[in-house]
């Protein structure tokens, strides 16, 4: 009796009786995991991340103890006791920055930086688009977020999951699964979000506004793009050079044509195991205590607001390029400047049509929209500069 009794102690179903607010987070993880599957926002992480979350909520199981990060330190003598959880150790694949490194590997030899060599002005409406951070990191700071906090929840408007969460991780780590949880689900929504401040901010003679094709670009410029970026962006801004260096190594591997095996290996296999990771690690740090308090809520609130003021940047810089250029430029594309890459062009070319359906903006919109990529992980050095440790 005693050991049956002693098993009935050890199972979830008594010990939920100590956290009850876990099962909230259980039904939680099961929205996320129903939007996932069948609404397929952003399914190749939101899933992961759900799992991870539904993981590290079920009660005894062990497999996360968020006391082994505490104060943005890892307690490596109790993970060297093996007295971690399975979550514990691939947790310190974010903790270490290494997962989000990895990602932008495979984002930067998925990347073609063609249509942004042919138009270098786009680069400018991709930097306008992050206004959506720095806006963000004013507000939450007026919300008595701390400098650091500020700057984790300011990125979510860079549209780009991967930076987010490397910057969070570095910065406010407590905040990890809310913060990852709105950057992936606002990118799924950015064809919802964007459409009706691109209207509200343009006229139909604008929206209407035809562009001229784009230049080729040689083999020689796609080859030395992503060495002088790296070069450039990492003297100017050193913290942000791990985030750019992974980035254009990916993207120099698709562009060389000589380590053709490298670049799909990059691109499939890793790129699919490093997600898998990367999603069950984030999603077990969203637990009862760090998930279900008003930070959280405000959290999501300014993330909207973030994405927003990044799309509202990117039109207004258009429309202020207009003024002094002969050659007009269709504010729309401007809202691409949020790298959530190719979603945010393909909102450009789609709002377009339906004003003009022979107006064709898909490879004008992708200069400001790879442009993006770069400018989110160029801010998030800027922050990590200035914030981190």
């Amino acid at each position: 009796m005693d050991a049956i009794i002693n098993f009935l102690q050890q199972t979830g179903f008594y010990i939920v009786q100590q956290n009850p607010l876990s099962l909230i987070m259980l039904a939680v993880a099961c929205v996320l995991l129903y939007l996932a599957i069948v609404k397929k926002f952003e399914p190749l992480l939101l899933l992961p991340i759900a799992f991870g979350m539904l993981l590290t909520n079920l009660p005894g199981a062990g497999m996360y103890h968020a006391e082994f990060f505490a104060n943005g330190e890892v307690d490596w003598a109790s993970l060297g006791a093996l007295d971690g959880g399975l979550i514990d150790y691939l947790y310190l694949g974010v903790k270490l920055g290494i997962y989000p490194c990895l990602i932008f590997v495979g984002v930067g030899a998925m990347t073609d930086f063609g249509p942004l060599i042919a138009n270098p002005k786009s680069l400018l409406l991709g930097a306008a688009a992050q206004l959506g951070i720095f806006i963000t990191f004013v507000g939450a700071r007026l919300l008595g977020f701390t400098g650091a906090e500020a700057s984790s929840i300011g990125i979510i408007g860079g549209a780009d999951g991967p930076t987010a969460i490397f910057t969070t991780s570095q910065l406010a780590p407590h905040l990890l699964g809310p913060i990852a949880v709105a950057a992936y689900s606002y990118m799924a929504l950015v064809p919802v979000i964007q459409p009706p401040i691109m209207k509200a901010l343009t006229t139909d003679a604008e929206r209407k506004i035809k562009m001229k094709q784009l230049r080729p670009v040689s083999k020689t410029e796609k080859v030395l793009f992503p060495i002088i970026v790296t070069i450039f962006v990492s003297f100017l801004v050193p913290s942000a050079a791990s985030l750019i260096g992974c980035l254009m190594l990916g993207n120099l591997m698709r562009e060389c044509g000589v380590v053709d095996r490298l670049s799909k290996t990059v691109q499939n296999e890793l790129m699919n195991i490093v997600t898998i990771f990367l999603g069950i690690s984030v999603g077990a740090t969203a637990t009862a205590e760090n998930f279900l308090n008003w930070q959280t809520l405000m959290i999501l609130a300014l993330g909207v607001i973030a994405f927003g003021f990044g799309t509202a940047g990117g039109v207004l810089l258009a429309k202020v390029m207009n003024l002094f250029s002969k050659e007009k430029v269709n504010p729309l594309i401007g809202s691409a400047g949020v790298s959530a890459v190719p979603m945010a062009a393909r909102v450009s070319q789609v709002v377009a049509q339906k004003y003009d359906p022979s107006n064709f903006l898909l490879m004008h919109a992708m200069g400001p929209n790879v442009s993006g990529v770069i400018g989110s992980a160029v801010a998030a050095g800027v922050l990590l500069a200035l914030f981190g440790a």
